[in-house]
């Protein structure tokens, strides 16, 4: 199955079941008085609108463009999609965060602690089946939209979990000396998960805008400068430039040789075959790959 077409049956399985999951949360929330199971809900349903931006997007990207206005294609939206949808997830922790301190000073929240342990349990088996499976899947696949996606599951399935884990101590302070602590277990471990999670959205912001920015990986810019270092010394070329950038699944790479004054390029055959030479030495050829291999002997064209 290709790649797109691959990522697409996720993204859109993974909406499906979203939207399943955020009305069950936002239901058994209002049931049980549990505002960690309402922003549960209110995080999926958030979490299934960016999923469907994703396969938008995922769809947008994989097509041949001959808009005459985007001729370079829609790679640029790629990571700034992926930005978009991290900085949400990041302002949601943020707004629970506030939410689990504003319930706390108010002396907490008495819940129905048999309706909140059957949501716990049910959306942790669904939220780990769904982040097993994608994960497993996009190691074939290799999208950076599954990725993030099967991140968010993780971060809704541990959320999940550490809901049922506090939702089972308070169940069982029912009746003791430590009763009275049962309704700080809501908004105090909300705040805990909020802290430690949030930092799984600030790398993938941090990585898309990197790319919005067209700042060059280190690891691409050292492919390009190794293989065109032995190109160099074998040719007999004086010296070149080198541009590249990764924007989405899309690299960009310029190269500039310089050729000495008394080199003769008989025809165009010949260079053609110098350009072959670096195309398959840096590999990754595709539709994604935009590789641009010049030749001149006037310095100032480099």
């Amino acid at each position: 199955m290709p790649q797109a077409t691959a990522e697409q049956r996720l993204l859109r399985l993974s909406i499906g079941v979203t939207v399943v999951v955020s009305l069950f949360g936002v239901l058994f929330g209002l049931l049980s008085g549990s505002l960690s199971i309402v922003f549960d809900g209110v995080f999926a349903a958030i979490d299934a609108a960016m999923s469907g931006l994703a396969l938008f997007v995922s769809r947008l990207v994989s097509r041949e463009s001959n808009n005459r206005r985007f001729q370079f294609g829609y790679w640029h939206i790629e990571p700034m999609v992926l930005a978009f949808n991290g900085g949400t997830l990041m302002l949601l922790c943020f707004y629970a965060f506030l939410n689990a301190v504003d319930s706390f000073l108010a002396g907490g929240r008495h819940l129905d602690f048999d309706w909140a342990i059957a949501y716990a349990v049910i959306v942790c088996v669904v939220c780990f089946g769904m982040f097993f499976y994608e994960a497993r899947a996009n190691r074939r696949i290799g999208s950076d939209f599954v990725r993030l996606d099967a991140q968010s599951w993780l971060m809704s399935a541990a959320i999940t979990s550490a809901l049922l884990v506090a939702f089972g101590i308070a169940w069982s302070l029912r009746g003791t000396p430590y009763g009275h602590l049962t309704p700080y277990a809501d908004p105090v471990v909300l705040a805990l998960l909020t802290i430690c999670l949030v930092f799984v959205p600030i790398r993938t912001v941090r990585k898309a805008l990197q790319e919005v920015l067209l700042m060059t990986p280190p690891e691409l810019d050292a492919k390009v400068r190794s293989v065109m270092d032995g190109v160099i010394a074998r040719r007999g070329f004086k010296t070149y430039t080198s541009y590249a950038a990764k924007v989405g699944r899309a690299e960009f790479i310029e190269i500039h040789v310089a050729v000495p004054e008394g080199m003769r390029l008989d025809n165009v055959a010949e260079v053609d075959a110098i350009r072959r030479e670096i195309a398959d030495a840096l590999g990754g050829e595709g539709p994604q790959r935009w590789l641009t291999i010049d030749f001149t002997a006037d310095p100032r064209w480099l």
